[in-house]
């Protein structure tokens, strides 16, 4: 007959043994980590560092056509806009727009005129424009590795491949020797327009050595206005069907073509065409005449001009205005907080008071 003691460790052992067989499976039934396989190399470039984004903050239209869903609170908040999240404590985010108010109010009378608002929406949008010149001087110093202050085109090649996947000295030793790179067709045609963007960028007299500077019109056209009607002449290209380098209304409205599947990409489809007719006849085109030309889109598209920043600010105003009086109030901007900061403050009205 077996000892307590003998059974005791009998059973122990067919534990351990259970354990081990349970653990076997937890590892295989694991899918496999390849992450350290899909890691590029340190030595690698991140691909967004060096290439121009689809995305300008600030500017009211993007690279591809769309508007800018957020320009609204882009020009509202400009450097604090990402600590206005969907998920932040409402009643920080009600304090900061009420520190925010009482920046925009100079006057202090406790409401905000079109002009305090233009002013505030300028100072907002330089903002942007100074945070993009500090992070080309980090975009450039990855494009130079030398550091002589200048970058060619074919430098700028080896490291837009690079953070392709391709390896940078074969690349690097193939384009010294003129030889023929084995590139996918998407690739090539990206390569292609960014050739041609860095011919636009290369000021007079032609070199394909970009500085510094030149490098920031590269990425943001919106610096330059000779990037800026290079960007302009792209959008009015991709969406021009008839080439008159002209736009009208049915032209502009057409972007994206698609098919719609459902009723909910229908809705989105009604917005998308809602939106876009609105802002073509209440603001892109200038004098009304249902045609947007280059002058009109670019004049749109600047982020610096003032006469744009006013209509912005009027319509802000516009928007919240449930008195009237062309004037804003800090209830009026609390109530419509979703429209000048993406978040929704619950519970304005109630709270308003309390913080004072």
């Amino acid at each position: 007959m077996m000892s307590r003691q003998a059974f005791l460790c009998s059973l122990g052992s067919l534990y351990l043994s259970l354990l081990f067989v349970f653990l076997l499976m937890d590892v295989y039934a694991r899918p496999a980590n390849n992450s350290a396989l899909k890691e590029k190399p340190a030595d690698s470039k991140d691909e967004n560092e060096i290439l121009p984004p689809d995305h300008l903050n600030g500017v009211k239209m993007e690279m591809d056509g769309h508007l800018n869903k957020e320009f609204h609170q882009e020009v509202f908040l400009g450097k604090e806009m990402e600590e206005f999240e969907e998920d932040s404590e409402p009643r920080k985010n009600r304090k900061k727009l009420m520190v925010i108010f009482s920046k925009v109010d100079i006057d202090n009378d406790k409401k905000i005129s079109a002009k305090e608002m233009q002013r505030w929406i300028m100072e907002k949008t330089d903002e942007h424009f100074q945070e993009a010149v500090e992070e080309n001087k980090m975009h450039f110093r990855a494009v130079d590795p030398d550091g002589d202050g200048h970058v060619s085109w074919d430098e700028y090649k080896i490291k837009f491949l690079a953070s392709k996947g391709l390896n940078e000295k074969e690349i690097a030793e193939k384009i010294k020797n003129n030889e023929e790179l084995k590139i996918d067709e998407e690739t090539q045609e990206v390569l292609d327009n960014l050739k041609d963007r860095w011919y636009q960028a290369d000021n007079p007299p032609p070199d394909m050595l970009l500085n510094e500077e030149e490098f920031l019109s590269f990425l943001h056209p919106e610096h330059s206005r000779g990037m800026l009607k290079f960007m302009v002449k792209e959008i009015i290209r991709d969406l021009d069907q008839d080439g008159d380098k002209k736009l009208t209304l049915s032209e502009f409205i057409s972007l994206p073509v698609g098919t719609v599947e459902n009723q909910q990409a229908q809705d989105i489809d009604d917005d998308w065409v809602k939106d876009r007719r609105k802002e073509f006849e209440e603001v892109i085109d200038a004098n009304h005449d249902g045609i947007v030309t280059m002058e009109e889109l670019e004049e749109y598209m600047d982020p610096m001009n003032e006469y744009n920043a006013l209509n912005e600010a009027k319509q802000m105003i516009a928007v919240a205005d449930e008195n009237q009086n062309h004037h804003l109030e800090l209830e009026e901007i609390l109530k419509y907080s979703e429209y000048f900061t993406g978040s929704k403050l619950m519970d304005y009205a109630r709270n308003v008071h309390e913080e004072f």
